[in-house]
């Protein structure tokens, strides 16, 4: 039996109404035992329940090795309470209960459910399902954390799902896979409006979001859920394996940090943090997460696969971060102040994580004896400098017009001068390479002392690192390295579900994001992979010495009818003793 996972205690918003909203996050929780009667609520005798149908599925998830998070959510033909049952079993035929129980769901939590469903085996499959007045939900399958030795886990690692961008059928693909668990680094939803990003072909897919407005109150944001959840695919790959999940910005808005966001205006949108607020409480009331006791016990825990890894799911969004650089700041005539936004992206006191969460981190990677130690978080960790005239050419920002011709050009050059040996390089091909920064000031790029302090950690703590990453929409692996070159692991950032990545029209386009992925690794030092022109999914298998990660990719996201990519498919191995990857 083990504890739940390890929380660092600390606020979230210092605006946040924290009193209110605690009660709130477990407030659907309708039962943590393998009692019957035991919920959180009294249970269902005497409730007079009205009848209602089960429209979203089942899902599961934060596994512990004797528990694990059950969830649903019932839609009532009317108005009124809606009693609901739900049961545990060794076998997909329900003849060997294990454990079960009831309560009572309401409107105050969007009639959804979650139980936390206690007193299990370690390492075991398990089925469930849920049960009002005569319905019965799908029959969902689930599995506890292993303990002590362990041989093998596996994996897939997701984000980025935008309904209106195309069709989930990377859930559809992950429904089918042997796994021990979905990871997913954030973006579950999007929150703009039905005009908003990637909706271009939204209507003519079936697949406008609900609201039409963008989110913003409580009740956009469940509504928003609702129609996410009504997704087969979705359901198919919820009910198929547990889920252990982050929020990235888009589960409230675009570029968000700690206090406010880059698609937030208060004088039209309210209060960030009553906005905030909103949102978070329907992520918990909508995903399967163990509900926290306090604010202060918000997201960033721990999953231990016995002695083989130990997974630190982390928030490097909201809790701490600071508000992104922006190269706009260091521009004039079009032409970034180079030394200016380096002193900026480099300075000591700016911080991604926040100190408590870094804290945490740190003590974290002390305790682990396992012989993995993986980071699921956000954004990208690695270095991923270019020259400052590609991002003159490519930040809309900057270049109101997208300049590809000229960003083309540049990469090529660089390139060039990178294959020459530097007394062989003129005084500009030098110049071009020697102006290279970081390409996206909105991951650890952009806070990159934070970032060394904890390579620098882990290199000497002996940690055998493996960093994940979502949010760009696009396949990465990189070698993780120390401000002076140490190998401090290795970083895979998987692509998106739907979201469009560099090959979208509004960037570079297929064809230039099929030449710009293969040559950016020769110019990026750390950079083994890139594929800017896929959606998929990552697979990582780990054993006691080694780690193959997997980028999978599928043929499309505009039909229903697709199949894998096995041409795109790309494999590495990390061995443990070196942390190298090949």
């Amino acid at each position: 039996m083990t504890n739940p996972p390890d929380f660092k205690r600390r606020t979230i918003v210092k605006a946040l109404a924290a009193s209110s909203l605690i009660p709130l996050l477990g407030s659907n929780l309708i039962g943590c035992s393998n009692s019957s009667n035991n919920s959180n609520n009294g249970g269902g005798s005497g409730v007079d329940s009205v009848p209602a149908n089960f429209n979203h599925g089942v899902a599961s998830g934060d596994p512990l090795t004797d528990r694990v998070i059950l969830w649903t959510r019932v839609t009532p033909v009317e108005d009124g309470d809606v009693v609901v049952a739900w049961q545990v079993a060794a076998d997909a035929d329900f003849a060997d209960i294990v454990a079960e129980g009831d309560g009572v769901t309401t409107a105050d939590v969007d009639y959804t459910v979650k139980v936390d469903a206690q007193e299990l085996q370690p390492g075991t499959a398990y089925y469930y399902r849920f049960m009002t007045g005569d319905n019965t939900s799908p029959t969902g399958r689930t599995r506890t954390l292993p303990s002590g030795t362990v041989a093998a886990a596996s994996f897939a690692v997701v984000s980025c799902s935008n309904y209106p961008a195309g069709f989930f059928n990377v859930y559809a693909e992950l429904a089918k896979q042997d796994l021990d668990a979905v990871l997913h680094l954030g973006d579950y939803l999007y929150e703009y409006s039905a005009s908003g990003y990637a909706s271009d072909r939204a209507e003519e897919l079936g697949r406008v979001v609900e609201p039409a407005n963008e989110i913003i109150s409580l009740s956009d944001y469940r509504t928003r859920y609702a129609q996410y959840r009504g997704d087969s695919d979705l359901q198919s790959a919820h009910a198929a394996h547990p889920f252990i999940v982050v929020w990235d910005d888009h589960e409230i808005a675009n570029d968000s940090w700690e206090n406010g966001a880059q698609n937030h205006n208060p004088a039209t949108e309210g209060t960030y943090a009553e906005r905030r607020m909103a949102a978070i409480q329907a992520w918990y009331e909508w995903l399967p997460v163990r509900p926290p006791a306090s604010m202060d016990d918000i997201i960033y825990r721990r999953f231990q696969y016995g002695d083989l890894l130990d997974l630190l799911m982390l928030d490097t969004r909201h809790v701490g971060r600071n508000e992104q650089l922006q190269y706009s700041d260091f521009a004039t005539g079009g032409i970034i102040d180079v030394d200016s936004a380096r002193a900026a992206a480099t300075d000591s006191n700016r911080t991604i994580m926040g100190s408590d969460q870094l804290g945490w981190l740190r003590g974290q990677l002390t305790d682990s004896t396992a012989r993995w130690q993986v980071l699921g978080q956000q954004v990208l960790m690695s270095r991923y400098h270019i020259p400052s005239p590609m991002l003159e050419a490519l930040d809309p920002g900057i270049s109101p017009v997208l300049d590809l011709g000229k960003g083309t050009a540049a990469l090529l050059a660089a390139v060039d001068a990178k294959g020459k040996a530097p007394e062989d390089r003129t005084e500009e091909e030098q110049a071009l390479l020697d102006s290279a920064i970081p390409y996206n000031l909105d991951a650890w790029d952009g806070y990159s002392a934070e970032r060394d302090e904890i390579l620098e950690f882990a290199q000497q703590m002996g940690s055998r690192l493996i960093a994940l990453a979502g949010d760009t929409h696009n396949a990465w692996t990189s070698q993780l390295r120390t401000s002076d070159g140490k190998i401090a692991g290795v970083e895979f950032g998987c692509t998106s579900v739907s979201s469009p990545g560099f090959d979208g029209p509004d960037l570079l386009g297929p064809a230039n994001a099929g030449l710009f992925g293969p040559l950016v690794t020769g110019l990026i030092d750390d950079l083994v992979y890139a594929n800017l022109a896929g959606r998929g999914y990552l697979h990582l298998a780990f054993s006691a010495d080694d780690v193959t990660a997997t980028h999978r990719f599928i043929t499309t996201v505009d039909s229903r009818e697709y199949v894998v990519n096995e041409a795109a498919t790309k494999s590495f191995v990390v061995n443990r003793a070196d942390l190298l990857v090949s």
